[in-house]
């Protein structure tokens, strides 16, 4: 009994005509995708006077600034004279170099990170509302009328598409600089980043609940406090607490037009070349950034563990 070629059915033969016609229109596509990104990368590199010998060239320079941070440059000297050791590092507040030497300010930056973190909490709460209330009337699942989705959605874009920074400078004017102009720039731009996902989160609810409660005769407030909020609460949670990460960050880069926190002394010490004020203020706003991120995370797995 002779033993069936496959290559002999015209089934597979045409299966195989078909499979190597889609094999090769999805590498064309490919190529020619690959093809598209690399010119777009191109022009935009062209544009923006993106270099890679500029870059290149630029690295070693980051090396200088830790050159200046690590070098012993007492007062009065021509210049450093000396690498920084493990002596100077432990030395006291008036030896050039020393951990004590950094931080001798430390009271004035912890009552300035204070106040931005505080700022942060502020932004996050006010920001955090007001998504909540105008994430329900922006999802389309939830709202009849097309023209207040659109008109809310729009407003969500509008609130996230201004930068913080311009927000910030914008609101200093009839506000004054100090930590109010912070506070609503950062919340403003809260409201429209929430909205966005909190709106996504909605789209993604069981509706049967929702139907439920209408069946009863429920209003449009009831089915969302009921059988809409429960399925989306740890969801919007989690993303609150991941933006109030992102405004602790935001309280320090607004900062820098006035908006009140640790951002005003950071671009102060910059302005004046005090290395070792600038790093000493990096290294804290790094230390609160990764506590906040310790604490966020053990909130958010409690708090959704407990919902589920």
């Amino acid at each position: 009994m002779t033993a069936l070629n496959p290559t002999d059915d015209p089934a597979y033969r045409l299966f195989q005509q078909r499979f190597g016609t889609l094999r090769r229109s999805r590498q064309t596509e490919s190529l020619l995708t690959l093809a598209a990104v690399v010119l777009l990368f191109v022009i935009a590199a062209v544009w923006t006077d993106f270099s890679p010998e500029q870059i290149a060239n630029g690295l070693p320079r980051i090396g200088e600034y830790f050159g200046k941070l690590f070098s012993i440059e007492p007062k009065g000297s021509a210049g450093p004279v000396g690498v920084l050791a493990l002596p100077h590092l432990f030395g006291g507040v008036k030896e050039p170099q020393s951990i004590a030497y950094w931080f001798y300010r430390i009271g004035t930056y912890a009552a300035l990170l204070w106040q931005t973190i505080e700022m942060a909490i502020l932004a996050t709460a006010l920001g955090f509302g007001a998504a909540f209330a105008l994430s329900f009337p922006a999802t389309h699942i939830f709202v009849g009328s097309r023209a207040v989705v659109f008109v809310t959605r729009r407003l969500l874009e509008v609130m996230r598409t201004i930068p913080q920074v311009v927000l910030a400078f914008i609101l200093v004017w009839p506000f004054g600089i100090g930590p109010l102009a912070g506070i609503l720039a950062i919340a403003v731009h809260t409201t429209g980043t929430l909205g966005k996902l909190f709106c996504e989160l909605n789209e993604n609810a069981d509706l049967r609940p929702v139907d439920g409660i209408r069946s009863v005769g429920g209003s449009w407030l009831a089915q969302i406090r009921f059988a809409v909020v429960p399925q989306v609460l740890p969801g919007f949670l989690s993303y609150a607490l991941l933006r109030f990460e992102i405004n602790v960050r935001s309280s320090t880069i607004i900062g820098f037009v006035g908006a009140g926190g640790i951002g005003q002394e950071l671009k102060r010490v910059i302005g004046f070349n005090i290395y070792e004020e600038v790093s000493a203020i990096v290294i804290l706003i790094l230390l609160i950034v990764v506590a906040i991120d310790l604490i966020s995370e053990q909130i958010r797995h409690r708090f959704i563990g407990a919902a589920i």
